[in-house]
């Protein structure tokens, strides 16, 4: 005879839909609804811009639902093509376990590289560990050491999750992505849209070259202004980093 339904192990992992669950995060007797059948027919509508509406409402729906009770957290970014024996890597898991040590979860793009080594800090420390993922031709899924995961289809949908969600950014070495994600926040807090939102640049020497830029050229000619250039801060130091994105929100 097998075991009784409530005797069952809880499993190590957990797919409820677009959201993956593992370890601590994986729900106890949680279920979804189960997919309608496909149907017989043509599915050109599916393509269809108004049915689209409905898949970006689903995505907010779902991102909002499962991140909704996280405790404070830092979203953490950074190359995905950072290489697990570099000084990158290392600090990204540093970071990733003080941040749980402050008593922050961790929020990354769930993908490898810098955002797998800060995914593995947090869960080498016992906290919560989270990734949002991105649908993309050439990428891969989420990382070994996410516990609480989301697939979105659209950037703009996953980009929201990680500023709502998160009261600052620690951003390490990184390519378009990572700029892309920098200057959203950048722009967010210069309009005023966010409030008490620390950014934290990790590696002098990598970002020195794009400040010297913001400095020497954008406020240079106008573009922008010599306060602008106080809306981040840059060290490489992993304590002070740690400081800097959590003291305004302490504060």
């Amino acid at each position: 005879m097998g075991n009784p339904e409530g005797s069952r192990r809880k499993p190590e992992e957990q797919q409820l839909g677009p959201v993956l669950r593992r370890r601590g995060q994986v729900q106890a007797g949680s279920t979804t609804d189960q997919r309608l059948l496909d149907t017989a027919g043509p599915t050109e509508w599916v393509h269809t811009d108004p049915w689209r509406v409905l898949r970006i409402q689903s995505e907010f729906i779902e991102g909002f639902g499962t991140l909704a009770e996280l405790p404070p957290a830092i979203s953490v970014f950074g190359s995905a093509r950072t290489p697990a024996d570099s000084p990158e890597y290392a600090a990204g898991v540093a970071i990733g376990r003080a941040l749980v040590d402050a008593g922050f979860a961790v929020i990354t793009g769930g993908g490898p590289g810098a955002m797998e080594a800060a995914n593995k800090g947090a869960r080498e420390g016992g906290g919560i560990s989270v990734g949002l993922g991105i649908e993309l031709p050439f990428e891969q899924g989420l990382n070994p050491h996410v516990d609480l995961g989301l697939n979105f289809r659209y950037f703009f949908v996953r980009k929201t999750m990680f500023v709502k969600y998160a009261q600052g950014f620690v951003v390490l070495p990184g390519g378009l992505g990572t700029l892309d994600e920098l200057f959203e926040a950048l722009t967010l807090v210069q309009t005023r849209k966010v409030t008490r939102f620390p950014i934290v640049l990790f590696g002098t020497a990598y970002w020195s070259g794009l400040i010297d830029w913001l400095r020497d050229t954008v406020v240079a000619q106008g573009k922008a202004t010599e306060h602008d250039l106080l809306l981040f801060h840059v060290t490489d130091d992993v304590d002070e980093a740690i400081t800097l994105v959590t003291k305004e929100v302490a504060g």
